[in-house]
């Protein structure tokens, strides 16, 4: 053995030095970011063009580069509001856009989707797609109205981050799209339709039950 070789650290020690060192590359990383020209408005149009080029995809029954285009798409509306609340850099009217294009960005996949099976003599399946878009809707529209009523409400199944996951399942495994002997578009659309139905329920529940706790008189003790 060397004797005059250096004594390594410890691994308690190296390791805490690594975790530092990365602390501070993500410290720097986010600093840089902050600085930088980009906005959360300009993320949330980033995603709205990835969904785009995810429903245009769809047309072409390209299911699975569909897929991909709509999981970062979807990865940019998560994105928008991170970095807005990290950078300072949010308005009251990016708050707004990121609601509204959260909205058209879904729909219009989901639309293109349905096209697909009208296209194919799959009524029901492009019935349900009317379903599944109409119940997302009523799954935001609830929140939104108990929150302006003052009512916190995030209760349910179908939140959106369970909705684009389903979705991005179906269009990843959808036939034709190459990977295995899969049809899971049409499931992942009727699972999607029937959460957003029972989600929108538990949010009407939800709010009448906090309102009917707020209104009633507490009897005196």
């Amino acid at each position: 053995m060397d004797s005059t070789a250096p004594p390594k650290a410890p691994e308690g020690r190296r390791n805490g030095r690594q975790a530092r060192n990365g602390q501070e590359l993500r410290a720097y990383a986010r600093d840089r970011l902050i600085e930088s020209r980009l906005t959360p408005n300009a993320i949330s149009i980033a995603g709205l063009i990835g969904n785009l080029i995810a429903a245009f995809l769809v047309t072409q029954h390209l299911f699975f580069l569909a897929g991909v285009a709509f999981v970062l798409g979807s990865v940019m509306d998560t994105l928008d509001g991170r970095y807005s609340r990290m950078s300072g850099k949010g308005t009251l009217f990016g708050a707004f856009l990121d609601s509204t294009l959260d909205r058209i960005e879904e729909g219009i996949v989901l639309a293109a989707v349905a096209g697909y099976f009208a296209a194919n003599g799959q009524d029901f399946a492009a019935a349900m797609c009317v379903v599944a878009v109409l119940g997302s809707l009523m799954v935001s529209y609830t929140r939104a109205r108990a929150e302006a009523l003052g009512v916190e409400c995030k209760v349910g199944l179908a939140t959106r981050p369970v909705r684009v996951v389903l979705l991005s399942i179906g269009l990843i495994f959808a036939k034709g799209a190459g990977i295995g002997d899969f049809e899971l578009l049409a499931p992942a659309v009727y699972v999607i339709a029937a959460l957003t139905i029972v989600t929108t329920i538990q949010r009407v529940w939800h709010v009448r039950n906090q309102l009917s706790n707020e209104t009633t008189p507490s009897p005196d003790l």
